[in-house]
């Protein structure tokens, strides 16, 4: 995923923002999940449920709330933020929009089918892949994050589908390095496909390598299937916690920058095509505080429509948080949200289900169709996405966990080129109907 860099409007107050402070930052989001761990669980509960996680074969949807309980699932996710900051770290990346988005993408994905196990092919693949291409290795690190969304292609060949453990770790992690080293040629090429218009690229060209990989399996006898194992009673202390982090990641901003909002109005200007990075638009502290509100937006989204705040829930609500820092505000992730709500209120589908809510949070990677198009395209987009989005997962069987990822990309794909031919007829028609008098040009020595 190649970043266009945009003109700043930093303000100077952001310009003290050092890369350590960013880093303990997000380093204080894994220490504040992998402290709540202890306070449900005790330390060999946490052990014995990361061997069940690392073990699982993970595919959408497994509820790792369901699989084995909630300290387990908090500390496999601050692990897995910690694991992603490592990687930035030894790549000696700055930390940007996009990296932001990552790495909260990754922890919320980590409550519900990424672990360090199915991880680390994939990262390894990538970065493989710059190696062997003699380019610097932060070149794929976004690939290496982003692309964990295939971590379950690496745990159901490993245990699921019937191979000894040794041949079935040893053909896991050969098949997810090769995935890996897949993505950052055809993520730079796919996002052609989409224009910039669906944000989540890496899950799209996901969905692509997933799909070829698990029609493989199949022509092989191998039957794979999405999983749906959530959970449900998380609600009040969930609640909390979520609230707490985003008010903290508020305050912070806020601090950061003066304690006010001054540049919050340019940022929510922005369409948010990719590739938008609002830290170098805005500034780190500005994104902050919009990752903050988004995150604030996407858990009162949830328990509004009365859903259960549930592994893929709230990985959907960390989502949109960090894409808080690349391409989404409230302005433009809104309209998706009104779409697809909208859509399920008058079908046969049920708003307040896992299905329905994570579908409108991690639908909003069509946020860039509102921003460019207007709200409403971005509502018809989002109904449109509701619909295609039940019906692909079956096609990856599951194994990529950027599942809306993967439909965002058709709907956009299909979207834009109507959208840019009724523009261009538009236009057409208004030059016809008024047309330029030869007599009214003023030449110009």
């Amino acid at each position: 995923m190649k970043v266009i860099r945009q003109k700043s409007h930093t303000l100077n107050i952001d310009k003290k923002v050092s890369e350590h402070t960013k880093y303990l930052i997000f380093t204080g989001i894994a220490g504040y999940f992998i402290i709540l761990s202890f306070i449900f669980n005790t330390p060999q509960e946490i052990f014995n449920g990361q061997i069940k996680i690392l073990l699982s074969p993970a595919n959408l949807f497994t509820d790792y709330f369901a699989l084995t309980d909630a300290g387990v699932t908090f500390f496999n996710s601050g692990l897995m933020i910690l694991h992603a900051m490592a990687i930035i770290r030894i790549v000696h990346a700055k930390i940007n929009g996009p990296i932001i988005a990552a790495v909260l993408t990754i922890a919320g994905f980590s409550f519900f089918g990424k672990n360090l196990y199915n991880s680390m092919p994939i990262v390894i693949g990538a970065f493989l892949y710059a190696k062997v291409t003699h380019v610097p290795a932060k070149n794929s690190l976004l690939a290496a994050l982003f692309g964990t969304a295939l971590g379950p292609l690496v745990s159901e060949i490993s245990f699921n589908i019937g191979l000894s453990i040794p041949i079935g770790i040893g053909t896991g992690w050969v098949s997810g390095i090769i995935a890996g080293f897949l993505i950052p040629p055809l993520s730079d090429s796919f996002i052609k496909f989409t224009k910039g218009f669906s944000l989540y690229n890496i899950g799209f060209t996901s969905g692509i390598i997933g799909t070829v990989f698990s029609s493989l399996l199949r022509g092989f006898g191998v039957d794979i299937e999405p999983v749906i194992l959530l959970s449900s009673g998380n609600n009040i202390p969930a609640k909390v916690i979520l609230i707490t982090l985003f008010l903290a990641l508020l305050i912070i901003g806020l601090f950061l920058n003066g304690w006010t909002f001054k540049g919050y109005k340019n940022l929510i200007k922005e369409t948010g095509q990719l590739s938008t990075d609002f830290v170098d638009i805005s500034g780190f502290s500005i994104s902050l505080i919009n990752v903050s509100i988004l995150g604030l937006l996407g858990t009162g989204y949830s328990l509004v429509l009365g859903g259960d705040l549930n592994g893929p829930v709230i990985g959907g609500i960390l989502t949109l948080a960090g894409f808080g820092s690349f391409g989404k505000h409230p302005k433009n992730v809104i309209p998706i949200l009104v779409g697809v709500t909208g859509l399920g209120l008058i079908s046969s589908y049920d708003i307040s289900s896992t299905s329905v809510i994570t579908v409108g949070l991690f639908g909003t990677t069509l946020a860039p169709l509102a921003g460019h198009y207007g709200n409403k395209v971005g509502i018809i987009a989002g109904a449109l996405h509701l619909l295609v989005v039940m019906n692909t997962s079956f096609l990856h069987g599951g194994v990529n966990l950027y599942n809306n990822g993967f439909a965002g990309g058709l709907v956009a794909a299909t979207l834009v080129p109507l959208l840019e031919a009724i523009k261009y007829h538009k236009e057409k028609q208004r030059q016809w109907k008024n047309p330029v008098n030869p007599a009214d040009e003023v030449e110009v020595d």
